[in-house]
């Protein structure tokens, strides 16, 4: 088990990536040497670098991205073989479509049609006896982490709680030390294995990895010469708050302290940081603008055939450093939507949005011109939605640190908007604030384009808008 991002990604999910990669090289390969196997020259002269690597390349990428999308390498989700190879067969057959795409437009890049169809059929072989086998070989001797949780009440069920949700990570739950007196002997199916003071013998006996410190007080109460053994014997000793932001990608606002924000890694952003997410914003807003060109000209014939009123809705936003500005939108809703004059949340079916409106949300086509937001440098491509002054003003009143969210430009789309469903209450504004603080911790270039990723997948599949 890793981190990426600050989250723990499984170990297996990526030996499994690691290893395809290798074997769709390997079936490119495979399949040109098949196809020119009574004539060394012709192989010779069509693996000439650097264009065959380009072509590998090419390979390895889409069927990666379209293993990706169809969650094949999603191992927290247990699924039947015969779903799995049903999986494999629709990437192999998207991923068909999309190199078909890619070679009508740069030509050179073609795989010679022997070869690709002989390099298919070796790749669906080796991706079936690669996934087997690791299975077979992770089952017999896959590395796993011994935990021990430090405490026993409600930000220790917390810790046991995320890890249970995180069956793909190879960790087992040791049990908890208690840090007081009690009468129980388990908890949340987990023994008790004893008191702070046989923490040392407790983890030798049980050959513990990583321990948790899950105590809401540790006044007087931390074993400090303990832990200090552990640590310096190998042992990871971690804070649970920064736990349970690895397992789940989130903050824990319920239980977190001031102190945590102080002192725990991340929030670090250089200026180099920042004008490498300005030219990422540059990029991917301007190549975005273009390639949505005839989508946002078709959208705008729709909603004018559909309803009266104006093709582009404006309306205020908090920004960087609680400034406002004037995103841009599609209409999705009647003129009157708001005829009162009170702002409201958007709700599931809402009866104000109009016909053409309700896909236009469902597949965010309605934010499409929110790309001349990014390109103006009122939002970036990536971070926390921006949202209305009358809804911050309420939320800044009933939600610690909700401030804090404005210290980055406002984003297009968001850790927050692909890891939680459409807000529309307080309650959600929480949640999806948890996420983005988790976002400002670990902010960077690779982590947006990863986001990126998953906005398309949501995209494509119409999941979460509203």
């Amino acid at each position: 088990m890793i981190r990426i991002f600050n989250q723990y990604v499984s170990l297996k999910t990526l030996l499994l990536i690691i290893f395809e990669c290798i074997l769709m090289s390997v079936a490119l390969v495979c399949g040109a040497k098949l196809r020119f196997w009574d004539d060394p020259a012709g192989f010779d002269a069509y693996v000439r670098f650097p264009n065959f690597a380009l072509q590998i390349l090419l390979f390895v990428i889409v069927f990666q991205i379209c293993l990706y999308y169809s969650d094949f390498h999603d191992l927290r989700t247990m699924r039947s073989h015969s779903e799995q190879w049903l999986c494999l067969g629709q990437s192999l057959g998207i991923g068909c479509i999309l190199l078909a795409l890619t070679y009508y437009v740069f030509p050179q890049l073609l795989i010679g049609r022997g070869v690709f169809f002989i390099s298919m059929a070796l790749l669906a072989a080796f991706v079936v006896i690669s996934r087997m086998a690791l299975e077979a070989a992770w089952h017999v001797a896959g590395p796993s982490q011994n935990m021990l949780v430090l405490g026993t009440h409600g930000l220790a069920l917390t810790v046991a709680n995320e890890l249970a949700r995180r069956g793909d990570l190879n960790i087992r739950l040791a049990g908890f030390v208690e840090t007081g007196t009690g009468e129980a002997d388990s908890l949340f199916g987990h023994p008790i294995l004893g008191n702070a003071a046989e923490l040392e013998a407790i983890a030798a006996a049980h050959r513990i990895s990583r321990i948790v410190v899950a105590m809401e007080d540790r006044r007087g109460a931390l074993p400090i010469r303990e832990l200090v053994r552990l640590r310096v014997q190998g042992v990871r000793v971690e804070d649970a708050h920064s736990t349970i932001a690895a397992l789940s990608g989130r903050v824990w606002l319920e239980t977190v302290q001031p102190s945590w924000f102080v002192f725990s890694d991340g929030f670090h952003r250089s200026r180099l940081t920042w004008i490498a997410k300005r030219l990422f914003d540059l990029f991917f807003g301007c190549l975005g603008l273009v390639l949505s060109a005839p989508v946002m000209a078709l959208v705008a014939i729709l909603i004018r055939l559909d309803s009266p009123g104006p093709i582009i809705y404006r309306q205020r936003r908090v920004g960087l450093r609680g400034e406002t500005f004037e995103v841009l939108k599609f209409r999705s809703m009647r003129t009157d939507a708001e005829k009162g004059g009170a702002a409201q949340w958007a709700q599931q079916n809402d009866p104000r949005v109009t016909r053409i409106g309700k896909y236009l949300r469902k597949y965010r086509f309605d934010e499409l011109p929110q790309f001349l937001n990014v390109i103006r440098g009122d939002m970036s491509f990536v971070g926390p939605r921006p949202e209305r002054p009358v809804f911050v003003e309420q939320l800044r009143k009933e939600i610690s640190y909700y401030d804090e969210r404005h210290s980055v430009r406002p984003g297009l789309t968001g850790w927050a908007q692909v890891q939680y469903q459409y807000g529309s209450s307080i309650e959600d504004a929480f949640r999806k604030l948890e996420y983005d603080l988790f976002y400002l911790k670990n902010m960077s270039v690779f982590f947006d384009f990863a986001i990126i990723l998953q906005t398309i997948r949501i995209v494509i599949s119409g999941h979460g808008g509203r």
